[in-house]
């Protein structure tokens, strides 16, 4: 009887270790790479992305590219060799990752785009209305001028979000006749390169009246050097970011910034693939997520 009872529980144990190795095959792997992850607006992101994956019982994979497209190519072959099933990619050149985006379908990954899209067979976009964004904070910004006066503005690595921004900016300064655009430059949107390169905007145009950044890391390197400079110069940007919003709130020359929604992208985007992933034939090739002015009224109930 205990030979019985011995051979039964090894047989036992072993079912239970091929269960185990089994259910560890077949857990859903999701990899995300993320152009950089030293911005609060990606680091929410993930925490949404975390929250997710643990609710359905999957294992997640993060990379960051430091805005280097080489390692996020090389990344998202690392992720490839570890079996995933999904790739949610930020990428860092939104042409630069193509060869990424083919080698993940090719080996048959569903791959969705977060935030800024990139070329090649990507099923799924989700990313914010970065048009309407600019647009928006630009024309809070020739409004709060009184449609007259020069501005400038604080540029950004050239992925579609960001040359989406501008365009959206540009055309609401055009409908703004008094309102004259004498800069644009680049602040890599960083906060210490941005610093020096709006230092040099407003040394080099006196009558500096206001500026767009078109992100809020940059903003805040803008900010600082408004600041230090004594001049009364706006400032807009795009975002939403919890350090840019409060500055708003406390009334400096930060006076507005267009809210996006990294948290309700990454969950959307998620969304997309697991549709696919379960079969769904009729998926979105690009979901818009709204945008949403924040200013010295809404600040202070605001947060991503």
């Amino acid at each position: 009887m205990k030979t019985l009872l011995k051979t039964v529980s090894v047989i036992a144990l072993g079912l239970a270790a091929s269960a185990g190795v089994a259910s560890a095959q077949d857990k859903l792997k999701i990899g995300m790479t993320f152009q950089e992850m030293n911005n609060p607006y990606f680091v929410s992101m993930l925490e949404a992305l975390n929250e997710a994956a643990a609710q359905i019982g999957a294992e997640v994979i993060v990379t960051d590219a430091g805005h280097d497209v080489a390692k996020q190519i090389s990344d998202v072959e690392d992720m490839l060799q570890q079996g995933i099933d999904i790739l949610l990619l930020n990428p860092t050149d939104s042409a630069g990752v193509e060869s990424a985006v083919r080698m993940a379908k090719d080996q048959g990954v569903i791959v969705v785009a977060v935030d800024a899209n990139a070329n090649g067979p990507v099923d799924t976009f989700v990313g914010s209305k970065n048009r309407d964004a600019g647009y928006q904070s630009c024309s809070y910004l020739a409004e709060a001028l009184g449609g007259t006066g020069e501005v400038a503005i604080l540029d950004g690595i050239p992925v579609v979000p960001i040359l989406q921004r501008v365009e959206g900016c540009k055309a609401a300064l055009e409908e703004h006749p008094g309102i004259t655009l004498v800069d644009t430059q680049n602040g890599r949107q960083d906060r210490s390169v941005a610093l020096g390169v709006v230092e040099n905007m407003i040394q080099s145009h006196q009558n500096l009246a206001g500026i767009f950044s078109v992100n809020d890391g940059g903003a805040m390197g803008a900010l600082a050097a408004i600041q230090g400079s004594g001049r009364d110069i706006k400032l807009t940007s795009v975002d939403g970011a919890p350090e840019a919003v409060k500055a708003i709130a406390d009334g400096t020359p930060f006076i507005q910034t267009t809210a996006q929604f990294p948290r309700d992208q990454v969950r959307v985007g998620l969304g997309m693939a697991l549709a696919q992933y379960w079969g769904a034939r009729v998926v979105p090739s690009e979901v818009p997520i709204d945008v949403r002015t924040v200013d010295a009224e809404n600040a202070a109930d605001f947060s991503w």
